[in-house]
């Protein structure tokens, strides 16, 4: 006969659970929110009309608006990354998993344009800072440099090159300037520039690269193309 969970543990369970749905609601919801308005110019009452929560349940979760705002760009990235990620451990030159992994990421924001709007208007100190995006890229940098794949004296210099092109290349990618193979020339531009050959950079930049998987987590499982995220829908 199977023994009963204690009273106390069940209510312990239901009181995580119902508070991670909450903030969960209220990460969804802000994507929209902000992708709207700017990181700047929501305002309390915005997010709380969205998620359909109180005042109070806000504050329960977040103390500001720029806190929310960390989390949802945050989270959304790392959600991202989690697909992503996989594929880039499974080659073995550096230099070739810094191209794949910031290709992905940038046709994942075209993929998702609500999603790469909203990466771009809130930064790269809100939006990767601390997270994944940051701790793989930096991780990939430093064993080209360590490998003398890319001749570039420190890693903190490269990585910030790095992150500049992948955000104002989602920026490009979602107006009308790109060019069709925008990410393969800015990868291009990005191998010659960390020192490796034109002939080189110009393979690595342009070679086919594995299909990324739908992400997977709070924010993408409601913002999947065409699906409505706080009353703004994506473009097919």
């Amino acid at each position: 006969m199977q023994e009963q969970e204690p009273v106390e543990n069940h209510r312990t369970r239901v009181g995580a659970l119902r508070r991670e749905k909450t903030r969960n609601r209220l990460i969804e919801s802000a994507l929209g929110v902000f992708a709207e308005k700017g990181p700047d110019a929501p305002m309390i009452d915005d997010f709380i009309a969205a998620a359909g929560v109180a005042r109070g349940t806000f504050y329960n979760y977040f103390r500001t608006t720029a806190e929310l705002l960390s989390a949802v760009a945050g989270d959304s990235s790392d959600e991202v990354l989690a697909v992503i990620d996989p594929i880039v451990r499974a080659i073995d030159d550096p230099a070739q998993r810094v191209a794949v992994g910031s290709r992905l990421y940038m046709q994942m924001a075209f993929r998702y344009p609500l999603w790469g709007a909203f990466i771009t208007r809130v930064g790269t100190k809100r939006g990767s800072r601390g997270r994944l995006l940051d701790e793989y890229l930096t991780r990939d940098l430093k064993l080209a440099i360590d490998a003398g794949r890319f001749h570039v004296a420190d890693v903190v210099v490269a990585r910030d090159i790095a992150l500049g092109s992948i955000r104002y290349g989602i920026e490009t990618l979602l107006s009308e300037e790109a060019p069709p193979d925008y990410t393969e020339q800015s990868m291009y531009a990005l191998l010659q520039a960390f020192g490796i050959a034109a002939q080189e950079a110009r393979e690595l930049a342009y070679a086919p690269i594995a299909d990324c998987p739908e992400p997977r987590g709070v924010i993408f499982e409601r913002i999947g193309r065409g699906i409505e995220v706080a009353g703004h829908a994506l473009p097919q």
